[in-house]
């Protein structure tokens, strides 16, 4: 599967949720290439961190944030890998548009924000875009950095933004707003790696894990 975590917005978490759902795609034994698409480079810094201090699975990574190079690597190279992650810039790019045309999934992150509710219009037409070139592109809209009260109004506001916007399917998996993300991330790892654990942390990882590629 060609995987894109995306959104024309940035801020919205997009390469802490690529490095986790990429690391926790190698912890299920498939082969996994991670792709930065951003000018950045934050998820091509967190995998150099992952593997300077040693860690297992290995996850391959690349950066290419132009959008014909990226086209061209995929395309020649997808082949070798079982999945394949792509951690598109915060904004309209080359990488975006080529990514969007390329991929199965799309997973937008949004934050509980009137700002990112109003974005999802913006990536809407990009998705629009892409698949009047290319049949079976599957958008998802997903929640990140929820509030972490289970009852929270914005959290239930966010969500039910999103069934104004038809190009995506709403994940009822939200990632709440946990330290736990931000510290594996930080350290090129996963939720489901960080010692001590966090359950809940690692609970929502695996239930967004399943939602997109087991679902």
């Amino acid at each position: 599967m060609i995987l894109t975590v995306g959104n024309t917005k940035g801020g919205v978490g997009k390469t802490t949720l690529a490095v986790n759902l990429a690391i926790a795609r190698a912890w299920a034994g498939r082969d996994v290439w991670l792709i930065d698409g951003d000018r950045q480079g934050t998820a091509q810094t967190a995998i150099s961190i992952r593997a300077e201090s040693g860690r297992q699975p290995g996850i391959a990574c690349a950066t290419y944030p132009d959008g014909q190079t990226l086209r061209a690597q995929v395309q020649q190279q997808r082949g070798k890998f079982d999945d394949v992650v792509i951690d598109a810039g915060g904004r309209d790019s080359t990488s975006l548009r080529a990514a969007l045309v390329l991929s199965d999934v799309l997973l937008v992150p949004f934050q509980p924000r009137s700002y990112d509710v109003w974005a999802l219009n913006d990536i809407a037409a990009l998705v629009d875009e892409a698949r009047s070139v290319r049949d079976g592109l599957r958008a998802f809209a997903v929640l990140n950095c929820a509030d972490p009260g289970e009852a929270s109004s914005d959290n239930a506001e966010a969500s039910a933004a999103v069934a104004d916007v038809p190009q995506f399917a709403y994940l009822a998996t939200p990632i709440r707003r946990r330290k736990a993300f931000a510290n594996a991330a930080g350290a090129g790892l996963s939720v489901l790696e960080l010692k001590p654990p966090d359950p809940k942390a690692s609970a929502e990882l695996s239930a967004l894990v399943n939602a997109l590629f087991e679902g």
